[in-house]
């Protein structure tokens, strides 16, 4: 079973990501457990303060070291952690690969910042890695970290009813997916391609896989390789 521990300082906007569909399922099967951890509760000031003035002046506040550090050092003592990720603008790009290797871990911390990030030295010595969902920036962590979360838990055995499903994913082979229909097979006079219709095997996988690419070149061509 994954356990994925998140350190916010705003639990309830994670709550409802968790509760519904795929990853409440994950979680009743037990094949994941997510915990959200309340990084106010480890804060030793009587306003449960985890943000002070940043050195060298600026707007805005810094996340402080001493809650992160005494959060990590309750979690730690508790089980060992494959990863202490901090979701961060500047990060690793998230991306299939990463959340395939992600996928094999059996612990992790996903730490959310806020306000205008944390303190650097928290990052140079308790943090393992730090990924970003996209060249943008959020007002916190958390969405982030929901992002991150439902791109691994899905590719854990038993999640999803068909097993093979996450393999034919976007991205899991190097491009976006093919295109995909349903019934009706004739709508308005809007087909289905025939080659769906002919149950052979061997002329549909060839069909997706030309159309796969002819999608990337298109729309995603950074994806290929020169030649392809």
């Amino acid at each position: 079973m994954l356990q994925i521990d998140i350190i916010t300082v705003l639990p309830e906007l994670l709550e409802s990501p968790f509760q519904h569909s795929i990853l409440k399922r994950a979680q009743s099967k037990g094949l994941v457990q997510v915990n959200l951890i309340q990084l106010r509760d480890y804060a030793n000031n009587k306003h449960r303060s985890v943000d002070d003035y940043a050195y060298g002046g600026g707007a805005g506040m810094v996340m402080t070291i001493e809650p992160i550090l005494n959060c990590l050092n309750d979690l730690k003592s508790k089980r060992q952690y494959d990863e202490i990720i901090y979701l961060s603008p500047d990060g690793e790009l998230l991306d299939q690969q990463l959340s395939n290797k992600l996928s094999l871990c059996q612990n992790m911390i996903l730490l959310c910042g806020h306000y205008k990030g944390i303190d650097e030295r928290i990052r140079e010595h308790l943090i393992t890695r730090e990924v970003s969902i996209g060249d943008y920036v959020l007002s916190g962590g958390e969405l982030a970290a929901a992002v991150l979360a439902d791109s691994v838990i899905r590719l854990l055995p038993g999640v999803l009813t068909d097993e093979t499903s996450a393999l034919y994913d976007s991205f899991q082979d190097g491009m976006v997916a093919p295109p995909v229909y349903t019934r009706p097979a004739d709508f308005n006079g809007w087909k289905v391609p025939d080659v769906l219709l002919s149950g052979n095997e061997r002329q549909i996988t060839e069909w997706r896989h030309e159309q796969a690419l002819e999608r990337t070149r298109k729309r995603r061509p950074g994806l290929l390789k020169e030649g392809e």
